[in-house]
């Protein structure tokens, strides 16, 4: 499918029936696979053989949907997850280890901002939070001598924050280290980190991929182009024997287009287990199907609501990448080609009481914890998906505690538009 455009692959790739199979994908509702003979389940064990064995570490299905989306991303493998905080905790955690540390952007998302900071520091995982925008200077000052991976979101959720992917880039690389970005609200619809330097991206599947609030997952895809043997000290676990796999040197059998995700399945998948389930990958397929088509629409609604937003006189702020206006637009028009969502935030004059009246008059828009899919919801974070921040973290993470963060869903713009008047009239 490499020859095929975007919008193609969203409905073609990662599959292709031979004469007489299903079209669509198939769903292999199976936990395990029969073979003929011992020998031909141990070739499997022994990573000499492709194939399959238990659905807890990989199943038909998900592999054809992961391919679909490294397919979209330009990548050379991937996998699926069971939700976006395990593709983001697998891919920092297939190559870092107790006493390493990650340099990450302070701005991303609440939950994984507490799974880096707090859950892996118990596992002696240590962590440099820096601005989105940070100079050259500054993140090079983040690094030390056990820094493993640098961290960023694309659009961070919900600071609307835009990474500077190729400042990002340019210093991970200068420190031999991978650059991991979520790319979660873009969708490679709109932005490709692997183009601008990532080696690394993950995703909340959950959100626009899905893109119907049906089923919840994650994705890790690897460029398959950084050079894990040419920096062989700081990555043993890829570039020396798995004595688990009688031995296996993961970059050596596999290069760098498998090394990353084959030692992801084949061990951290083994030994935790988060595994996508065959049915909610069929979904996944069904929204992805679609995406391109949806994504220009969800960015057309965010941005007419941004621009009325901006307009009104009970609102101190608003925040979208898409506005002249925004501290980011520069940057989203470089990387993103205009907005990236259809995700808005914003403050009302009033602070807190005024969001929280704001949000009980709203009357198409739900208040929900979900965002990015079909239907307009809103919340505000500092309560929900960020409680657990500090206001001194909150504020570092360019979230206030009066803010609405709004995802726009596929809805005729001028009747989101006419909800927000009526919810603005408090």
């Amino acid at each position: 499918m490499s020859d095929y455009r975007l919008n193609t692959k969203c409905v073609q790739a990662g599959y292709t029936p031979s004469n007489g199979e299903p079209r669509q994908i198939p769903i292999i509702q199976s936990t395990t696979f029969k073979y003929d003979t011992s020998e031909d389940m141990g070739k499997l064990f022994d990573l000499e053989a492709s194939g399959y064995f238990y659905t807890r570490l990989q199943n038909p299905t998900n592999d054809y949907v992961a391919a679909k989306i490294a397919a979209l991303e330009g990548g050379t493998a991937g996998m699926l997850t069971s939700s976006g905080q395990a593709a983001n905790f697998y891919s920092l955690f297939n190559i870092c280890e107790c006493g390493s540390h990650i340099v990450s952007s302070s701005s991303i998302y609440g939950g994984t901002f507490n799974l880096i900071s707090v859950t892996m520091k118990k596992m002696g995982i240590d962590v440099t939070f820096v601005a989105p925008d940070a100079s050259e200077e500054e993140l090079n000052a983040a690094f030390r001598e056990n820094t493993r991976a640098v961290f960023g979101e694309t659009i961070a959720n919900p600071a609307l924050t835009v990474l500077d992917i190729e400042t990002y880039a340019k210093a991970a690389h200068a420190h031999g280290v991978p650059l991991i970005i979520d790319n979660t609200f873009p969708t490679p619809v709109n932005c490709r980190p692997i183009e601008w330097g990532a080696d690394i991206v993950t995703h909340s599947t959950t959100k626009y991929m899905d893109g119907h609030g049906a089923a919840v997952g994650g994705a890790i895809v690897d460029s398959g182009k950084f050079d894990w043997m040419a920096h062989a000290d700081l990555f043993p676990g890829l570039t020396t024997p798995d004595d688990s796999y009688h031995g296996i040197t993961y970059a050596e059998k596999f290069g760098k287009e498998g090394a990353f995700i084959t030692k992801a399945t084949a061990q951290i998948m083994r030994d935790l287990g988060s595994i996508q389930s065959p049915q909610n990958a069929f979904l996944l397929n069904l929204g992805l199907e679609s995406l391109h088509v949806r994504m220009p629409r969800h960015v057309e609604n965010g941005q007419a609501v941004a621009e009325f937003l901006e307009g009104h006189d009970k609102v101190e702020s608003v925040n979208y990448p898409g506005l002249k206006s925004n501290k980011y637009y520069s940057v989203a028009q470089k990387y993103l080609g205009g907005g990236g969502c259809g995700v808005v935030s914003f403050v009302l004059k009033g602070g807190r009481p005024a969001a929280e009246s704001f949000m009980k008059r709203l009357k198409l828009a739900a208040i929900e914890t979900h965002v990015a899919d079909a239907r307009t919801c809103c919340l505000n974070p500092a309560t929900s998906t960020h409680r657990q921040m500090t206001e001194e973290q909150l504020n570092a993470a360019g979230i206030p505690a009066g803010m609405v963060r709004m995802s726009c869903g596929l809805e005729d713009k001028a009747d989101l538009i006419d909800d927000l008047k009526q919810a603005l009239e408090f």
